[in-house]
């Protein structure tokens, strides 16, 4: 596809599994529905892609840029997103149980409803994130950045939240029982 003189990648509901696409430049690609299981897109530009309901889980997201992407309902379960780029990124709904986002930049992202207990997110920015309703039971939020986040309504249960940043955090109404508080 062509798109204001630029190619736009269009692999809407290809087998990519176990594929390396290490490096790759797919920005804007549209992979709604795409099967990535046990994909290496480490280093990988996805910024501004279509990752609706996109299939991630074992995928290695190491590093990967995804500032902007479209991720919502999208299945990352056990995916390996250490120092990913998130920023800005909707990841409404997305199913990221037992995933590693550790010392990972989420500003701004949108995790409504996100799927995120048993999930590393230690050091990880959430600052100003919307977490209303999210699931971060038995997550390691330890030393997370969460000022100034929205968790209205969010499930904290025996979540790790050591050293946590709060301030202005907003958890009325978050399951907060069994959840470590020191030192946050």
């Amino acid at each position: 596809l062509i798109n204001r003189g630029e190619v736009i990648v269009d692999l809407r509901g290809a087998d990519l599994s176990d594929a390396n696409l290490s490096l790759a430049d797919l920005s804007a690609a549209n992979l709604h529905r795409a099967d990535l299981k046990g994909a290496d897109l480490s280093d990988t530009d996805l910024s501004a892609a279509n990752l609706l309901k996109a299939e991630l889980r074992g995928a290695d997201l190491t590093a990967a840029v995804l500032t902007g992407a479209h991720m919502h309902k999208a299945d990352l379960r056990e995916a390996d997103l250490t120092e990913a780029d998130l920023r800005e990124a909707d990841l409404t709904g997305a199913h990221m149980s037992a995933a590693i986002l550790s010392k990972d930049k989420l500003k701004d992202a949108d995790l409504r409803g996100a799927h995120l207990n048993a999930t590393d997110l230690s050091a990880a920015d959430l600052s100003k994130d919307d977490l209303r309703g999210a699931d971060l039971s038995a997550a390691n939020l330890h030393r997370a950045d969460l000022s100034g986040a929205d968790l209205r309504g969010a499930d904290l249960s025996a979540a790790i939240l050591s050293k946590s940043d709060l301030r202005g955090a907003d958890v009325r109404g978050a399951n907060l029982i069994e959840a470590n508080l020191i030192d946050a």
